[in-house]
């Protein structure tokens, strides 16, 4: 527990400082912020440790249903990895919002019902591991338990990410071609009034007809940091990358390191533990870009990509 004297800082700068840089850019439309919030590593630094303490001490379920409020201090922006994993209810949408601000930009990835065909031979499956599935770009459930869910949000959401796993030669023989053959008619029908964004797991669909459909229903290609997927660098010299008119990235991973390597090496995330300034140069080269074309962005970082988002983050702004 920090002594009441010392005031809270992320990589050396004083919070208050942190936060109000990071709301400048999103003044300018540039907002920043992190993937998921619920890290007791970042107590000291984004979390007052005596918000959450009781008379039995620091409590762990008070920190998990409250520490987003505080986040909001400091961060314009979240990316919630959570909705991946299954479709919420109103009740949960209406407790989520009202702990924010109304200026407060929720990123969400859209649930895996909807961006996975073959479900993964995980025991979380269950008796689905294996099998392919019948809701894969289902746009009709997409609507009638997300978007539709969402909607009286719509004004305090950036995007809505359709995260693709990396997809097999099995499942995708033809590689971009049968994935751009489906998702085509799928972004086509999607409802109107939300910004989407596509991010691929397989370095081999960045190719010009992968690019040439998220363009032609003002979609954004997710320039993300993954294992298998090429630098941020790289994918944003791709010519005709940038495919909507607005900017997403998210850097999860540095390239080459898988997630369990990054979750043992970086646990519990409160330092940087290993610089990626190719990283951090490609992140301050999109908010550069995003400046010069008066283009929204929005960037999401992972504790998984240096060992501290926060600090990650204050490296490149």
């Amino acid at each position: 527990m920090l002594p009441l004297f010392d005031k809270p800082e992320i990589a050396g700068v004083p919070r208050e400082d942190y936060a109000a840089r990071l709301q400048r850019l999103a003044t300018d439309n540039i907002y920043i912020g992190t993937s998921s919030w619920k890290y007791p590593g970042w107590l000291g630094s984004i979390y007052t440790d005596d918000r959450y303490r009781g008379r039995r001490g620091f409590s762990k379920k008070r920190f998990e249903q409250e520490c987003l409020a505080e986040y909001a201090e400091v961060f314009p922006t979240v990316c919630g990895d959570f909705s991946f994993y299954r479709f919420y209810e109103t009740p949960f949408w209406d407790r989520l919002f009202s702990q924010v601000p109304a200026n407060f930009q929720f990123g969400l990835k859209v649930p895996q019902d909807i961006t996975t065909r073959v479900w993964p031979k995980l025991d979380r499956h269950g008796a689905l591991a294996g099998a392919r599935n019948s809701s894969f770009l289902d746009v009709a459930r997409f609507q009638a338990q997300f978007t539709d869910v969402l909607r009286p949000y719509r004004d305090r959401l950036g995007p809505l990410i359709f995260e693709f796993g990396e997809l097999s030669k099995e499942s995708d023989p033809n590689g971009a071609r049968d994935f751009v053959e489906d998702l085509g008619p799928f972004l086509a029908k999607l409802p109107t009034g939300f910004r989407y964004a596509v991010e691929v797991r397989n370095r081999e669909f960045l190719e010009p007809r992968y690019f040439e459909c998220l363009r032609a229903h003002n979609v954004a290609h997710v320039f993300n940091s993954w294992t298998r997927m090429p630098g941020l660098a790289e994918q944003l010299d791709i010519p005709d990358a940038v495919t909507a008119d607005f900017l997403v990235s998210r850097a999860l991973l540095r390239p080459g390191r898988g997630y369990k390597q990054a979750v043992q090496s970086f646990q519990p995330y409160e330092s940087i533990q290993d610089p990626y300034p190719e990283g951090r140069a490609s992140l301050e080269r999109l908010v550069t870009e995003a400046r010069r074309d008066q283009r929204p962005a929005y960037l999401y970082v992972n504790n998984r990509l240096e060992g501290n988002a926060p600090a990650t983050i204050e490296a490149f702004t």
